[in-house]
């Protein structure tokens, strides 16, 4: 086991070898009014929530409830928060049986509802809950008998096939297509949810080992050859989710994380300048496709590789998904790998506190990206070598509202709010507003200004001074307010529309 002394000595080595730069930001520089700033909460295997199987119900909803304190810590504004990790459920679901990540066994009632406790208590915080689901993974072990007597595996059992030691829906049969989406939908449909989220698992691999040769004999007419039948299949799923979710919900977000190459230019001249894996041939995910055909409200790839990286080098990636996601009304959402930073096992441009703000700073080269999810929630909450701190520091110095969707952009925005006062008390100034629509808004931003506003000044994200939890009124305490301000207040929707400012209020 190497002494302390030899592991910091290795830290620092390693810090100077990785020669990210440490960002130097112009004065003038505007940070965004949006943006996406949301963090992964996993609970397939207990890996952020719950921690462990078997927690009561009281312990499962404190712990929800720090991850919520370690978004807000963050100066997030988003939690995208696995509710379906294995063909199972955080909520009474009438299609699969409770998750054994719940209580140890599954099918057991943890004794609440976890999704809607979870919902509740992020949107208390004005925090956006998008629900993650993994669309084919039925079983983290090989065996169907392990399965709920109940499960769906267990009663169909032509409808599964096992792989590397999993089991797996088969994403070749109609009928399991339209299952998962109903299993998904049942979610989207009866609780508060802002957004749906898949991540990067779809087919497991392109290998023979899967075996759904019978499947491809009976529904494969027509297609050239496996693979190209098997994206396709994928490819259904993905557009008939979109579909469900404008026809059912169509104010929340839909989006995919994928794995972050699509294809390599060796293997495709539209591929990227990389090497590694490829989702379109790997996982039969035309993830480029998807963008490109319009059937994604924003896409997440997974750009978990460090700036220089062979064969996945992120400065070679984020240029090239910018250019996928431009002239598209696909928004663009960086997948950061926090697990990786400080990480011993890790190479040392890992090492380096400064090499995921060094990402960030490459972002705002591209405009078409508008902001990023971080892995996982317990990487951002532990920091290692400080390299959340440093990012928070460099990037999230102002508050962020989550960007609007394209399609959402038109929709009628919120009711102009009423600025009761602004007054000098101990500890800051006071700020009051009131909600005057019908509904009462999600959020409201809090501006703050040296004199009176125009309307562009509040495109400026150097004077919003909060975004805090809406309701009919609000009441907020600037600790950084003094006489001669003038604060006005923005009412906030649910798909992150603004109202026009209230009326100014100068502090006297």
């Amino acid at each position: 086991m190497p002494s302390r002394r030899t592991l910091l000595k290795g830290l620092a080595l390693a810090a100077a070898a990785s020669a990210v730069p440490m960002p130097a930001f112009a004065q003038d520089y505007v940070p965004p009014l949006r943006q996406m700033r949301g963090m992964w909460i996993a609970s397939v295997v207990n890996i952020n929530w719950p921690s462990k199987p078997g927690l009561t119900a009281d312990e499962q909803k404190a712990e929800f409830v720090a991850w919520l304190d370690v978004a807000v810590q963050r100066k997030l504004n988003s939690v995208f928060v696995q509710i379906r990790p294995t063909a199972d459920a955080f909520w009474p679901s009438p299609f699969e049986p409770w998750s054994q990540y719940l209580t140890g066994t599954q099918g057991q009632d943890p004794g609440y509802d976890p999704l809607g406790f979870a919902v509740e208590e992020t949107h208390k915080r004005g925090l956006a809950f998008h629900a993650w689901f993994n669309p084919y993974r039925v079983s983290m072990q090989p065996d169907p008998a392990k399965l709920h007597p109940d499960h769906p595996g267990r009663k169909h059992p032509d409808w599964i096939l096992p792989f590397g030691g999993k089991l797996y829906y088969n994403p070749g049969l109609p009928e399991v297509r339209k299952f998962c989406q109903d299993a998904m939908m049942d979610a989207v449909t009866r609780y508060d949810i802002d957004g749906l989220h898949f991540d990067d698992y779809f087919y497991p691999t392109n290998t023979t080992a899967f075996d759904d040769s019978a499947t491809f004999a009976k529904y494969g007419a027509g297609f050239p050859d496996l693979a190209t039948w098997r994206r396709n299949n994928v490819d259904l799923m993905v557009q008939e989710m979109q579909q469900r979710v404008l026809a059912a919900k169509p104010e929340i977000a839909w989006g995919i994380s994928p794995s972050g190459i699509w294809r390599n230019k060796a293997s495709d001249p539209l591929g990227s300048d990389t090497s590694g894996g490829q989702s379109y041939d790997s996982l039969h995910a035309d993830t480029r496709g998807w963008v490109k055909k319009g059937w994604l409200d924003y896409i997440a790839p997974q750009l978990y590789w460090y700036m220089g990286q062979p064969p996945a080098d992120y400065s070679k990636l984020v240029p090239w998904w910018s250019d996928v996601a431009s002239g598209t009304n696909t928004l663009l959402w960086i997948g950061q790998a926090a697990y990786k930073a400080g990480d011993p096992a890790q190479a040392a441009q890992w090492q380096a506190p400064g090499e995921l703000s060094a990402h960030l700073t490459l972002n705002r080269n591209h405009p078409e990206i508008s902001g990023d999810i971080w892995y996982n929630a317990n990487d951002v909450k532990v920091d290692r070598i400080g390299s959340i701190t440093t990012a928070v520091n460099d990037h999230y110095q102002r508050p962020a509202l989550a960007p609007v969707l394209p399609r959402l952009a038109g929709g009628e925005p919120p009711r102009r709010p009423v600025l009761a006062y602004a007054l000098r008390k101990p500890g800051g100034v006071e700020v009051r507003a009131v909600a005057t629509g019908r509904d009462e808004p999600f959020q409201f931003a809090i501006f703050r200004f040296g004199g009176h506003a125009s309307s562009r000044d509040f495109a400026d994200a150097r004077n919003l001074v909060a975004v805090v939890p809406g309701d009919r009124q609000v009441r907020w305490t600037d600790p950084d307010g003094k006489r001669g301000d003038h604060y006005y207040v923005v009412a906030v929707d649910r798909a992150n529309r603004t109202s026009k400012p209230s009326n100014g209020f100068r502090v006297i």
